[in-house]
C-alpha cells in the first residue's frame, strides 16, 4: 500500500515539479534583508504543515529574501480573524470558512489552492451502527473546533441526509479528538485522513469512516489574503507562493527527509515512521488533475464555484458566491 501511494504521488507530481533549484547558503539573503511575512495556520506547527516549518533547515523562503512567519490557530476560522486582524498577512484556511467571511461582508481572496482534494471525514466505532450521514441524528459528534473544517464539513455531511446542526450535538475536543471517541464521550467525530491514520496508530479500530469527498471533493485548504493586501503586496505574495510551491516540491520528492526534520519542527513529530505516514498523505492531497496541467497550486474554478453553490443550497451561506470574483490565479509561479 505504502508502495502504491509513493508510484500515485510520483505520478501526479512529475507534471508539476519545476527545476527545484533548492535554497544553498549562496542564494539566501542576508538576515538583515528578509522581509517578514506572517501565514497564520489553521493549526499549532503540526507535522502536515513541516513544508512551512523547516526554513531554518532548508531555506525555501529564505531564498526568495523571505522571513517566514507561523502563527498558529485552531481552525480555519481563526486563521481568516487573524489576518482580518492584522496579526497575518496569509491565511492557511478551508473553503467554508473563506465563504463564511466573504457571507458576512470582508473583503478576501484566495490565491492558491493548497489541497485540492477534501481530506476530511466522520469516523465512528461500528458498535455505534453509524454509516450513513442520517445515522447521525441525535448523536455527539466530536469537532476540532467550531472554527474548523472539521465542523463546516460536517454540516456538509448532514445536509445531505436533510439534517441541521440543531439535529446533532456537537462537542469541541480538539485536534487529539478520537480519545473522546474511544473513551465514549461522542458517538462519532469529524477529523482529516490525518488525524485518522494517527488514531489508528494509537489503537483505534473497529470503526466506520464516511469521507466528505464521496458528498462534495472540493479542496480542503487555501491561501487567503485581504483584499487590501492583494492588492498593496503583490510582489512579497509572489515571493511567498514561489517559496511555497518549492518547499512543497521538496516535501514530494523527499517525504523520508521532511519525515526526519519534523521530529525536531513538529509538535507532534516525535516519531519519523508516523511522520512520513503524515505527509505521504498530504503529498497526495497537494496534487490533481488540474496540478497535473498548471503547477501546483492551480484552481479548479469549476470544482470550486460547484462547492459554493452547494454550501448556499445546503443553507451553509445565505447568499450566491461568485468565486470568479474572489478567487486569483496571477500570483502563481510558472510551472
Amino acid at each position: 500500500m505504502k508502495l502504491a501511494i509513493v508510484r500515485s504521488v510520483a505520478a501526479l507530481a512529475a507534471a508539476t515539479v519545476l527545476s527545484l533549484g533548492f535554497a544553498g547558503a549562496g542564494l539566501a539573503a542576508s538576515p538583515a534583508a528578509l522581509e517578514k511575512v506572517v501565514v497564520a495556520g489553521w493549526s499549532k506547527p503540526i507535522t502536515e504543515v513541516t513544508n512551512l516549518l523547516v526554513d531554518e533547515d532548508k531555506g525555501f523562503f529564505k531564498a526568495k529574501g523571505l522571513d517566514l512567519q507561523y502563527v498558529p490557530g485552531a481552525g480555519g476560522g481563526d486563521a481568516i480573524r487573524n489576518i482580518l486582524t492584522g496579526q497575518a498577512d496569509l491565511a492557511f484556511t478551508d473553503p467554508g470558512s473563506f465563504f463564511a467571511a466573504l457571507e458576512k461582508g470582508e473583503k478576501l481572496r484566495a490565491i492558491y489552492d493548497i489541497y485540492p482534494q477534501n481530506v476530511f471525514n466522520v469516523v465512528s466505532l461500528k458498535s455505534r451502527n453509524i454509516t450513513k450521514p442520517a445515522d447521525l441524528k441525535g448523536k455527539k459528534i466530536g469537532v476540532y473546533s467550531l472554527s474548523s473544517g472539521t465542523r463546516q464539513n460536517l454540516l456538509v455531511l448532514l445536509h445531505q441526509a436533510g439534517l441541521r446542526e440543531s439535529d446533532v450535538t456537537i462537542v469541541v475536543t480538539g485536534l487529539l479528538n478520537f480519545a473522546p471517541l474511544m473513551q465514549g464521550q461522542v458517538d462519532a467525530t469529524a477529523a482529516t485522513d490525518t488525524g485518522l491514520l494517527v488514531g489508528r496508530q494509537k489503537g483505534l479500530a473497529d470503526v466506520n469512516v464516511m469521507e466528505v469527498k464521496n458528498h462534495l471533493n472540493v479542496s480542503s485548504d487555501l491561501f487567503v489574503v485581504r483584499e487590501e493586501t492583494y492588492q498593496q503586496k503583490k510582489e512579497l505574495l509572489k515571493k511567498f507562493l514561489a517559496g511555497y510551491r518549492d518547499s512543497i516540491n521538496w516535501m514530494i520528492q523527499q517525504p523520508e527527509e521532511a519525515a526526519a526534520l519534523a521530529v525536531r519542527r513538529a509538535i507532534d513529530g516525535k516519531d519519523a515512521a508516523v511522520n512520513l505516514d503524515v505527509i505521504r498523505l498530504r503529498n497526495l492531497a497537494s496534487v490533481s488533475a488540474t496540478t497535473q496541467k498548471k503547477g501546483l497550486g492551480a484552481f479548479d474554478m469549476d470544482v470550486l464555484q460547484k462547492a459554493a453553490d452547494t454550501y448556499l443550497a445546503l443553507g451553509l451561506v445565505q447568499r450566491a458566491i461568485k468565486v470568479s470574483e474572489v478567487v486569483s490565479q496571477d500570483l502563481l509561479p510558472a510551472k
